[in-house]
């Protein structure tokens, strides 16, 4: 592999960009500084380092996130917080974004990649993912709002929604429930319920298929995926 091209890779910018860093002299491949992009390299065996510091290369990245409430399921934006300003630079460098999205003030498992093939098979309306949020509602949930999110929501928009699994772990006037949807519609959860005369005071993602939320996340924090779980989700995936 040329040196540009894992630099670029591993994102520190374009191949314009890319020059100018190795113009800087900062640039070591096996401690010695290097000015030329095309020098080919092993990326498992030489050793590359920016002010020092040793690369350890790797083409993706794989982020689970406890989201919190109040920033935005964005790369980028003028006036709010977004997901991406809560990382450390060390995984930014690697442009990541995230695999769909949570409404500003849901909170919970939130995927971060650059591997858009990856982000394509948890989110393409074709594979169905299952998607597991834990809710406080407004009002008494019953069995009959069990029986017809299993039979499909009809939504203010005359949308009727594919079939969804309720569970109910409290009931009364303020109501504790789970909910496993099959889909992504706006607004979706909250949708919902207002369909059923019910008001969603609180909402948590704490599963994306065979992807539950690390308890030990507080709010705001992360983790990269081990591969253990990498592999659990792509062969999930490779099944749908």
């Amino acid at each position: 592999m040329r040196l540009d091209k894992l630099l670029a890779n591993m994102g520190y910018g374009s191949r314009k960009e890319v020059k100018q860093l190795l113009k800087s002299k900062i640039v070591t491949l096996n401690d010695q500084v290097v000015k030329d992009g095309s020098l080919k390299l092993d990326p498992v065996v030489d050793q590359v380092r920016i002010n020092g510091k040793l690369l350890q290369y790797k083409k993706n990245i794989y982020i689970m996130m406890n989201k919190p409430k109040g920033v935005i399921c964005a790369t980028e934006d003028e006036k709010h917080r977004t997901v991406l300003d809560l990382l450390n630079d060390e995984e930014r460098i690697f442009q990541p974004f995230p695999v769909g999205r949570l409404d500003k003030d849901t909170e919970g498992l939130l995927l971060l990649t650059n591997d858009g093939a990856f982000s394509h098979s948890l989110m393409s309306p074709k594979k169905h993912v299952d998607k597991c949020y834990q809710a406080k509602i407004k009002g008494e949930v019953t069995e009959r709002d069990v029986q017809i999110f299993a039979n499909g929501v009809t939504l203010e928009d005359g949308y009727k929604t594919k079939p969804a699994h309720l569970t109910v772990i409290e009931s009364g006037p303020e109501s504790f429930i789970e909910l496993t949807i099959t889909e992504g519609k706006y607004h979706q959860v909250k949708r919902m319920f207002q369909a059923v005369g019910k008001y969603v005071l609180q909402l948590k993602r704490v599963k994306i298929s065979v992807m539950h939320l690390d308890k030990a996340l507080k709010a705001g924090e992360y983790r990269e995926l081990t591969n253990d779980e990498l592999k659990s989700l792509n062969e999930r995936q490779t099944q749908n």
